[in-house]
């Protein structure tokens, strides 16, 4: 009998690296045009005045100012109201 377990690969022990998402600039602080805002996987956050959305949904300033963060309720698909994150630059 063999004193060691077989030394087999495991199926666990893989993890992805983290993707660094989240809000990069905060309310009230100056950017320029091509700074990024917030990265972010789908629309928590939605762009306003003076903000693009990527392809990769990241929210970037598209001139210069101050960013805002506010809240604004709108309907969703089936009526609801629902409270909007909104980032805007002015």
């Amino acid at each position: 009998m063999s004193h060691k377990k077989a030394g087999g690969s495991t199926a666990l022990g893989r993890d992805s690296q983290g993707k660094r998402l989240g809000v990069k600039m905060s309310h009230g602080q100056k950017t320029k045009p091509g700074m990024i805002i917030v990265r972010q996987r789908g629309t928590k956050f939605h762009p306003g005045v003076g903000v693009r959305k990527g392809s990769d949904y990241t929210l970037y300033a598209i001139k210069e100012g101050t960013i805002y963060f506010s809240q604004k309720k709108s309907p969703d698909f089936t009526g609801k109201l629902r409270c909007k994150k909104i980032v805007s630059v002015k």
